[in-house]
């Protein structure tokens, strides 16, 4: 494909410049799959991350699949045929980036509802991700969970599945919509569970610290709920999570590394589905 870009004259390589519209063209093309998947995505997504770097990025990416990866040519002469072609390729990019976007809210779920049991629902904060107040136990659980993410290098991984997905899904594939959105529900029941497996632990403790505290006050109405029991159980939700970090860790890391084996499967199961 570069080759119709760069041509010889003379023994002097050169830009052919009745090409290079129709290369630009092809990379825009390749760019729609990785740009609408990093605007979903977790933290590619977020505020964090201006909108002109994702566009650079995606395109960048898109430059160094020129070449690899082939753009069907009808699509240079049949412009009625682009709507569907774009269509699918955000689709599945943006199906791709909910997929760990609903991931990552499964820790911030977990983190809110810890942050309400252990009596940290008023420490709130701006999160830089969405520009919204959300509690600081929440941030903690996603930023650590982040971490995670690119330490593991399951950020690597996500990549190769979705440039994989070109090999797999080729471009101008129609797919079943019905897969996306099955796909989609899946990992939101799935966050759910995830939620519930990361906050049980350590809201179970809470609970009991809860009751024992109550325990006492009843047998000792001297002293003061509020100035006896809240720093008692804020002080330990602050242990808890301390003494939990490692197996939190091990069980963020299997939550990614999971939702990076549904992107996978997601995968597989449009290419076999596609017409």
């Amino acid at each position: 494909m570069m080759q119709g870009v760069i041509q010889s004259v003379a023994g002097i390589p050169g830009l052919s410049l009745n090409n290079v519209v129709l290369a630009l063209f092809d990379i825009f093309i390749l760019s729609l799959r990785l740009g609408s998947f990093l605007v979903a995505a977790p933290f590619f997504g977020s505020q964090m991350v201006p909108l002109n770097v994702r566009i650079i990025f995606s395109f960048m990416l898109a430059f160094f699949l020129y070449g690899w990866v082939e753009v069907p040519t009808f699509l240079e002469y049949q412009y009625a045929l682009l709507i569907p072609v774009i269509f699918f390729e955000i689709v599945i990019g943006l199906t791709a980036g909910l997929i760990f976007s609903i991931a990552f809210s499964a820790a911030a779920l977990a983190g809110e509802k810890i942050a309400a049991t252990s009596g940290l629902s008023f420490a709130l904060q701006v999160d830089p991700s969405t520009g919204t107040q959300s509690p600081v136990i929440g941030q903690f659980l996603t930023l650590f969970l982040l971490v995670l993410f690119f330490a593991s290098d399951v950020h690597l991984l996500v990549f190769f599945h979705m440039l994989n997905s070109y090999a797999v899904l080729p471009i101008g594939s129609i797919l079943q919509v019905e897969i996306l959105y099955s796909a989609i529900f899946g990992a939101s029941n799935t966050m759910f569970q995830n939620a519930v497996l990361i906050m049980l632990p350590i809201v179970g403790y809470i609970l009991l610290i809860n009751l024992v505290v109550g325990i006492i006050t009843r047998s000792a109405p001297q002293l003061n709920l509020f100035s006896f029991g809240f720093p008692i159980t804020i002080l330990s939700t602050i242990v808890i999570l301390f003494f939990s970090i490692s197996p939190l860790a091990n069980m963020l890391v299997d939550i990614v590394a999971d939702h990076a084996d549904v992107l996978a499967d997601l995968i597989l199961e449009l290419s076999n589905g596609r017409e």
